[in-house]
């Protein structure tokens, strides 16, 4: 799981915390609602927390990784630190980050139900439309494809296996994404003018990346969108709280 974060980050700071993911939420750290739910799901044997945390989240984690100040340099941390606790043949790991506090137990149990076992990377994106029926007013960045409308999810499942292979690959194209002629390089010229003029499928875009990887790479459309709502502002951070309250006491 993924809590660290620029320790200059004003929305931490105007909280009065380190890190966006110890932001309170109910009176609780937003990522101890998380935690929460991946431990009540049943489906995660153990828990990587990768960041600070605090006392009451401590109880819920397995293995303790600093933060090591980047997205892809976490992930890699906390993989490493499951791999050297000890991972079955064949077992994947699920990837979270702290921010999505809306998060159920139910939830992540049918997403991994429903990810495909062929899959290197598998990761989850909502339709617009489920977001907007789920949270009124919910503001997220949406890409237009040709089947839909979709934002990205903040759960992905990967085969710890294969990390080494492709997340070289994923360094150069996040270090390309604020060179536009690289990227388009890297992405293909037929590709990018697809997605531009909204012509792209899933299935194109799934074959792309799983092409510029390496490996079989596969987006999983699923209609939970606390999945692809996480808390990055004061709004989100309002719709939260008032979405726990209506819940409270038990979320499935």
């Amino acid at each position: 799981m993924l809590g660290g974060g620029d320790p200059g980050d004003p929305f931490a700071a105007a909280h009065g915390v380190p890190v966006k993911a110890l932001i309170p939420v109910r009176g609780e750290p937003m990522a101890l609602h998380v935690l929460r739910a991946l431990r009540a799901s049943g489906r995660v044997a153990r828990i990587a927390y990768v960041g600070p945390t605090t006392a009451e989240m401590d109880p819920l984690i397995d293995e303790r990784v600093t933060d090591h100040g980047t997205l892809l340099s976490n992930l890699e941390a906390g993989v490493e630190a499951l791999a050297g606790a000890g991972l079955a043949p064949g077992e994947r790991v699920l990837v979270a980050t702290a921010d999505i506090p809306l998060v159920t137990p139910g939830q992540l149990g049918e997403v991994l139900d429903a990810a495909p076992q062929a899959a290197a990377l598998v990761y989850p994106v909502v339709r617009r439309s489920d977001c907007e029926q789920a949270f009124p007013g919910v503001k997220r960045t949406y890409a237009r494809l040709r089947d839909d409308t979709f934002t990205g999810g903040n759960i992905f499942l990967l085969d710890p296996r294969l990390i080494g292979q492709f997340l070289p690959r994923l360094r150069e194209v996040l270090a390309a994404r604020k060179a536009p002629l690289k990227l388009a390089a890297l992405i293909g010229p037929g590709i990018l003018l697809k997605l531009l003029t909204r012509r792209l499928t899933v299935a194109e875009l799934e074959g792309r990346v799983s092409t510029i990887l390496g490996v079989p790479a596969r987006a999983l459309v699923t209609g939970h969108a606390a999945i692809g709502t996480d808390v990055d502002k004061d709004g989100d951070l309002l719709l939260a709280e008032a979405h726990l309250r209506a819940d409270a006491p038990a979320q499935s």
